[in-house]
């Protein structure tokens, strides 16, 4: 309690009349000595009170076995706080005890010291024993709530103390009495009080968590430790049933900032969203808002008012917090005047200066509240915005026709999502910015006035010019922005399908080229990205500057119209300018908020109103009312309605339940489109089609989901676990599964890339199976397996399990047309003979065509029993091959062939899945991660001058507001220092400096990061396309796409603003600092403890903060990974019903990632309020001291200057800690690139001492020596120690069931995998020594998945340009598609579209060969290269080979029998071993070898059919 005199004249401030009596009554009551002693008075009954309390119940539970469990943490309501509380008091009054000892030692004692020293001391004892009876008496009793006499004693304290502050602020009025400590006591003493007692009110034992806590040990008696894994529904946000002070102070986040603190926050630590906040319960209401008139289609307003009605709330209550905030934040500068009058000594009435400073305190505090409030409250309503839109955006990309697919490539709508979505959810932060602007202008116009009289029209139409010089560069920045995402899009439309088909670019060795087409793509994107920062930076420039700009206008106003310039009103039209700064510094980045905005919400509009399929195309029968379960009626249909020549055209044909139906024809005759247009896929032209039943389908290219095997089959449906093993049998998969260590539990990387083609196609016929379907349609899964595991698939499922369904397959394999009870045999879109096999054999050409081709197929086995082969038999005999690993026994081979496990077996090891979770930094972002990123761009030259820029900015902007302060009268009767003239062109001259310096330090700024992004983008690329191709293997492109496009973004135009903002904020709090210390050295005595707290603050909340950025960096590649998935098998998605489960799938991820996101926002508004309520004590702190001191020590120009800044000190402080927390958010982006930066390389692309002659490989002899492959350290061996030849000039067929390692030899000889021991020498050269574009240029490849990419016909035959229009030509009529692409309307410059899904199969299949024939290499791999077309295009492919590779050595893997026939020598592999090696005549010769064996199991199904399969 303060020592004081008050003077009588105080006395009667309050008492208009008062008596003698009440007058001495008064002044005894404020005498110190008696306040003392009636605080010591009260702490020590309070004492004795709670002794007897302690003592009383140690005997009442004496004899009653004392419970030694104590209170766990969080169940006992605002324990701690009150314990701490408690304490802290205890050691406050113990440290002012002492102090207050060793002053009055010095000086002397006297009764009042005396006085005061003893309520200090009996203050001490009893806050310690408060402590200590809640730590070791109240934490282990069973007591409801805190005890009645601490909750009595609490209040008590709370009201003695607030009436000592209104005694302090209304009666002390004698300057230099008081100490400060004391000062400082009576005003923490009331904030700790307020915490005690609202302790007091709320505290209670928390039920909830006591029965979970007893509950725990009971559920959990077989777990380690007793812990258990909380339920979502446990695991709300504690935000969700949060008390109005918990609100208000962000209490809520306490929980999950003192788990972060003390370890490694995981996704599981972050809690769940509120059913409020969540995607499941806003996107309903969004939906219903959007299609409450769904006439017009989606435009750019009707989506806005949806989002609107989704978030009114958060709207209103945002609105209501900026307005109290803009209200608030103008007392300060209001009564800057009335401030700097009373220190001047010109008071209106007693008190005047506490009056003012309880006014500035309580405007601060609402200022707080508000902006606490509104920033959070804002980001909430972004999040769930955006949630919304990607749902809509997601269900509305699996709902798109074919065509409007074909405008819209996956990489686009990624972008709609990752990008638009996000920038939308972002614009919330300028969400008021538009009214609360004028708001704030009015504001600073009406204080202006009061001030400046006319002048404030000078003012008025200074901001208006600053203002509007922000159209022109609004109008710039949306140009530039909408110019940047298109290009934007382009760029990650290529690198997404670039990534789709990294392997086939490597095989080809085309990756380089391709990234120089994502280089040239980047450089058009820069090229706007460069404007575009640019204008950023001259928006900077200008509105930094608008401030002095609108003053320097307002003064040289003031000194024309003769209105006189005092300090105290300078001072406060300046804290209005530096107010007013706000509004006009966020003008520029709210009109490019809405610009981009506005361009997000047009691109979003646009794709919502694309056209869905047609839903009346198929018309659904209820399932049992029909014996006819298809039935098409004159259908015409078409996938391009615009086009002339329809795509299915004149369509009739009814198929019965349990009916099997083939469907037949040469490439690009309409097969898969028949089936198409059975699931509805196919924009109908005129006719019927009804379908009667359920549905499943089995694409010709898999699509397999990333997630575990078992997941794949069941998708969806509940495991019946007998079915699941009957269906893993007839899809022959139970052999792969049992050699992998997870088994059906195994992880699949994206589209299966650690699958091969065979197992992706088994595991997607099982999908089908499982379901358990009425309908089945096929669309040729047999020509990705090979020939004895495609007769298993088609005995065991068509004619097993499905021999009771109505299937419709595509085939190619004419021996599999005989089982069928329809086929239908199609040419140029048209079903041109229909029938059984035999009835339509001698009815049509079509039918007889294919029939003879496959005939003329299995001539090859009469041919090769009498044709000579002495230059293979010669090859063997000499002994090219390892006799040893080719002598085995037949049985052993059958057992082995069926041990097998693809290439699953190749990747997965005993270290774990392949597929992991996405890697994350953990702990602190390092300092050499700011330190790579900041010298990058000149090795950091420019850096030093960006900083000195922004300090001599910063000194000027002080010295120009210091001059006013100074140079300006106090009062109409105090002289000037100096002329007004003079007053004004002194400030002119530095505010001009000052404008230089902000102007050089924006321009400085902006190159140094375009330039760094431009390297981090070229290195990051480079280091990706240069990467291996296990890292492909293993990494889902989700992750690869986030990094090129949501971090680089980042890197692009947000990270160096921060880095600069960073700066900005750190320099400015250090000026504010320095005017306010220069001022009155004592206030620095304040700065440090607070400047200490607030450090610890941020300690204490960045490593929550840090991994909760984190987690939403790495949270966000399951959303983008998933949409991707979905859109590419959105037909298998569409064609199993199964749009509600995906859809239920893609809204638990956009919660998985919004979660991280909402709790990053508390934990910044959670250190934002603790700052703020830091700052604004310490302002009213300081406001105090100027008060208290004598007249005339301090100028009152420069006390104001010290006010004008230290209004902005709570700002000031939060803005720096904001944006070092920011800054290292978003610097995680830079982590991430540098992440893949340093990715692993491959082997030189070409080795300059050892290159090839430019004719190599002259003659193309292969040779292998003991060759031996694994795909990793950890992993068993996939080829284990083969050798042999493949003769110059010769093709070998190499045959093996589906995972024998006949992929992996491919992959060797390109050097995809490099051997662990021997080698492979062409012509005599060893491959590994030679550089790898070397190698892979020389050879060419048809690789297994016919791959065209999106561009031109021209551009997809000939990447690197080398070629002819003549050249390209004469290869197209070699390969048949001479006369299809003439047909087209741009010839060699038709369209492809993505994926080349405009080509059929069996087209794409031929692009790949006409490549090879134009590349002319001696040396051609074909893996598994015809699977996809008939045996017709098969024998004009193998013809084709045989005229334009003549003389070449050509390596075959080969599905079909026939096509290992027709080669010079076959060799089989099993088990990465060599079992069989010869011609074919001589394997033939030998009836018990395992090529022998299953030539005649060919032979027996092409000849009869299946009707006698069952006895094989």
């Amino acid at each position: 309690m303060a020592t004081f005199n008050a003077r009588n004249d105080g006395i009667f401030m309050l008492f208009s009349h008062p008596s003698p009596y009440m007058h001495k009554a008064i002044a005894f009551l404020q005498n110190p000595i008696f306040l003392h002693g009636f605080s010591a008075s009260t702490h020590l009954a309070f004492i004795l009170l709670l002794s007897m309390t302690w003592v009383f119940k140690g005997c009442n539970m004496g004899g009653h076995g004392h419970s030694k469990e104590r209170l766990k943490d969080g169940s006992f309501l605002y324990y701690k706080p009150a314990l701490f509380s408690s304490l802290g008091l205890s050691l406050f009054h113990l440290v002012l005890c002492i102090l207050n000892y060793f002053v009055w030692y010095q000086y002397g004692w006297s009764d009042e010291n005396l006085s005061t020293q003893l309520d200090l001391t009996l203050r001490t004892l009893a806050w310690f024993m408060s402590s200590a009876y809640l730590h070791f008496k109240f934490r282990s009793s069973e007591e409801e709530k805190f005890p009645i006499v601490l909750r009595i004693w609490w209040l008590f304290y709370f009201f003695m103390c607030c009436s000592f502050v209104v005694l302090d602020l209304v009666y002390y009025q004698k300057p230099g009495i008081l100490p400060t400590h004391m000062w400082v006591l009576d005003f923490g003493s009331v904030l700790v009080g307020l915490s005690l007692c609202y302790a007091g009110l709320f505290g209670k034992k928390n039920r909830e968590e006591e029965a979970r806590l007893l509950e725990e040990p009971l559920l959990n008696g077989n777990t380690v430790g007793g812990s258990r894994k909380k339920s979502k529904k446990d695991n709300v946000t504690p935000y969700a049933n949060a008390s109005l002070f918990s609100l208000l102070t962000f209490s809520w986040m306490s929980p999950l900032l003192k788990v972060g603190y003390k370890k490694t926050l995981d996704i599981d630590d972050v809690p769940q969203l509120a059913d409020d906040d969540s995607v499941n319960g806003v996107f309903p209401v969004f939906k219903n808002k959007l299609e409450e008139d769904s006439s017009n289609g989606v435009g750019t307003l009707k989506l806005v008012k949806a989002l609107f009605f989704t978030v009114w709330k958060e709207v209103l209550w945002t609105a209501l917090f900026a307005l109290l905030y803009s209200v608030s934040s103008y007392v300060g500068p209001y009564l800057i005047d009335a401030f700097v009058q009373y220190l001047n000594g010109h008071s209106e009435f007693a008190n005047e200066g506490y009056f003012l400073v309880s006014t500035f305190f309580i405007a601060k505090i609402i200022e707080c509240l508000s902006q606490r409030g509104w920033f959070f409250k804002l980001q909430q309503a972004g999040i769930r915005g955006r949630a919304a839109l990607v749902a809509k955006i997601y269900k509305k990309g699996l709902s798109l026709s074919s065509q409007s697919r074909q405008g819209h490539t996956s990489g686009e709508i990624i972008n709609f999502m990752s990008i638009d979505a996000e920038r939308v959810g972002d614009f919330s932060w300028c969400m008021h910015e538009l009214w609360t602007i004028p708001v704030q202008v009015i504001l600073a116009l009406l204080i202006l006035y009061k001030n400046l009289g006319l002048a404030s029209i000078a003012a008025f139409v200074a901001t208006m010019v600053v203002m509007l010089m922000n159209v022109p560069l609004g109008k710039l920045q949306e140009n530039y922005q909408g110019k940047l995402m298109k290009s934007k899009d382009v760029r990650m439309k290529a690198t997404s399908e670039i990534l789709r088909n990294m392997r086939i670019l490597k095989l080809q060795g085309w990756e380089m080229k391709f990234l120089s087409k994502i280089v040239e793509l980047r450089k058009d994107e820069t090229s706007w990205l460069k404007k575009y920062v640019y204008t950023s930076a001259m928006t900077t420039f200008v509105f930094w500057g608008a401030p002095t700009f609108v003053s320097v206008i307002t003064f040289g106003a003031c000194i024309l119209m003769g209105i006189p310039l005092e300090s105290g009103k300078i001072l406060s039209a300046l804290a209005t300018f530096r107010k007013l700064q706000e509004p006009i510094y966020v003008l520029p980045d709210t009109i490019s908020m809405v610009a981009q905005t506005k361009v997000s919400l047009d691109r979003i509009s646009s794709f919502l109103r694309l056209e869905d399929l047609q839903p009346d195309v198929v018309e659904r029968l209820p399932e049992g009312s029909s014996d006819v379960a298809v039935e098409i009626s004159d259908g015409n249909f078409s996938w391009d309605l615009s086009s002339a020549n329809p795509t299915l055209k004149d369509l009739n044909f009814r198929v019965l339940h349990g009916m099997r139906v083939a469907v037949c024809g040469t490439v690009g005759s309409g097969k898969s489109s028949l089936l198409s247009c059975i699931l509805g896929e196919v924009p109908k032209i005129s006719g019927t089609i009804k379908l009667c039943g359920t549905k499943a389908y089995v694409a010709q290219s898999p699509w397999i989901q990333s997630g575990k095997i078992e997941e794949n089959i069941l998708f969806g449906k509940e495991m019946d676990r007998e079915k699941y093993e009957h269906v893993l049998e007839a899809c022959s998969l139970k052999k792969d599964l049992e050699i992998l260590s997870f088994g059906d539990q195994t992880v699949i990387g994206e589209r299966g890339i650690n699958l091969s083609g065979g197992q992706k196609q088994r595991i997607q016929i099982a999908r089908a199976l499982y379901q358990d379907a009425d309908i089945y349609l096929f669309d040729d899964p047999f020509s990705a397996v090979d020939a004895h595991t495609g007769t298993h698939l088609f005995k065991e499922c068509l004619l097993g399990i499905l021999g009771s369904k109505m299937v419709i397959y595509v085939t190619h394999q004419v021996e599999f047309l005989p089982s069928a009870d329809l086929i239908l045999v199609m040419r140029d879109g048209r079903i041109t003979q229909a029938g059984k096999y035999n009835d339509i054999l001698n009815s049509g050409t079509d039918f007889m065509e294919l029939v003879g081709a496959h005939k003329q197929a299995l001539s090859a086995l009469d041919a090769v029993e009498t044709e000579p082969d002495s230059q293979a038999s010669n090859s063997v005999e000499d002994g090219s091959c390892d006799a040893g690993s080719r002598k085995q026994s037949p049985h052993k081979d059958a057992e082995k062939r069926e041990d097998q496990n693809g290439k699953m077996d190749e990747i997965i090891g005993q270290k774990g899945q392949l597929v992991q979770e996405e890697e994350r930094e953990k702990g602190k972002v390092g300092l050499s991660v700011y330190w790579k990123y900041i010298t990058m761009a000149s090795g950091g030259a420019l850096v030093p001058f960006v900083l000195l820029a922004q300090i001599l900015f910063q000194g000027l902007q002080i010295g120009s507001n210091y001059w006013m302060a100074w140079a300006a009268p106090v009062s109409k009767d105090t002289r000037a220092p100096v002329e007004g003239l003079v007053l004004i062109l002194v400030y002119v001259a530095l505010a001009i400096g000052s404008s230089i310096c902000v102007f050089v330090r924006s321009l400085l700024l902006v190159t140094a990061g375009y330039k760094t992004a431009t390297q981090l983008f070229n290195k990051m690329h480079v280091c990706i396309f240069r990467a291996p191709m296990s890292f492909f293997d293993s990494t889902p492109s989700g992750q690869i796409l986030n990094r090129a496009s949501t971090d680089q973004s980042a890197v692009d135009t947000s990270i160096p603003f921060q880095m600069g903002s960073t700066a900005n904020a750190i320099i400015g709090l250090l000026g504010i600092i320095a005017v306010m210390s220069q001022v009155a050295w004592q206030v620095l005595i304040v700065f440090i403890p607070v400047i200490a707290t607030c450090i610890w603050y941020q300690q204490y909340y960045i490593p929550t903060a840090r991994e909760l950025a984190r987690l939403v960096g790495v949270c966000k590649a399951p959303n983008i990974q998933h949409f991707a998935e979905s859109l590419s098998g959105s037909t298998t998605i569409r064609s199993f019903d199964q749009e509600s489960r995906f859809m239920d799938m893609n809204m638990s991820l956009i919660d998985g990632y919004s979660r991280p996101k909402f709790h990053t926002a508390g934990a910044m508004e959670w250190l934002c309020f603790r700052l703020d309520m830091l700052s604004s004590i310490t302002f009213a702190f300081c406001l105090v001291f100027l008060i208290t001191m004598p007249k005339g020590v301090i100028d009152p120009g420069i006390a104001g200057l010290a006010v004008t800044y230290g209004l902005n000190l709570n700002m000031a402080a939060f803005w720096v800690v904001w944006n070092l927390c920011n800054l290292e958010n978003k610097i995680i982006s830079v982590e991430r690139i540098f992440q893949y930066m340093s990715l692993s390389s491959e082997p030189p692309l070409v080795i300059e001492t050892n290159r090839p002659d430019p004719n190599w490989p002259a003659e193309g002899e292969l040779d292998i020596h003991d060759l031996q492959v694994r795909y990793a350290p950890h992993m068993p061996l996939v080829l284990r120690g083969l050798t042999c030849t493949f003769p110059a000039g010769m093709k070998t067929g190499i045959v093996g069931r589906t995972g024998s390692g006949k992929s992996t030899l491919i992959q060797t000889l390109f050097r995809i995998v490099d051997p662990v021991a021997g080698k492979i020498l062409i012509d005599g050269l060893d491959i590994s020594t030679i550089g790898l574009h070397d190698l892979r240029s020389r050879l060419s490849i048809i690789p297994q998945d016919p791959t065209m990419f999106q561009g031109t016909l021209r551009s997809n035959l000939d990447p690197l340009e080398e070629y002819t229009d003549e050249q390209i030509w004469e290869a197209l009529d070699r390969c048949q598609l001479g006369d299809e692409v003439r047909r087209k309307e741009g010839k060699l410059d038709s369209t492809v579209v993505e994926n080349g899904e405009n080509w059929s199969m069996g087209q794409r299949q031929l692009v790949c060969l006409v490549r090879v024939i134009l590349k002319k290499s001696k040396v051609l791999v074909l893996d598994e290269a015809t699977a996809s077309v008939d045996t017709a295009t098969d024998n004009l492919i193998q013809q084709t080979l045989r005229q334009q590779f003549f003389g070449c050595t050509v390596i075959m893997i080969a599905h079909r029998i026939t096509s290992a026939l027709d080669s010079d020598i076959v060799l089989l592999l099993d088990n990465g071993l060599i079992v069989e090696y010869d011609s074919p005549k001589k394997l033939l010769e030998n009836k018990s070898s395992s090529f022998s064996r299953l030539v005649a199991e060919y032979t027996i199904r092409s000849n009869s059919g299946f009707e006698n399969l069952a006895n094989l």
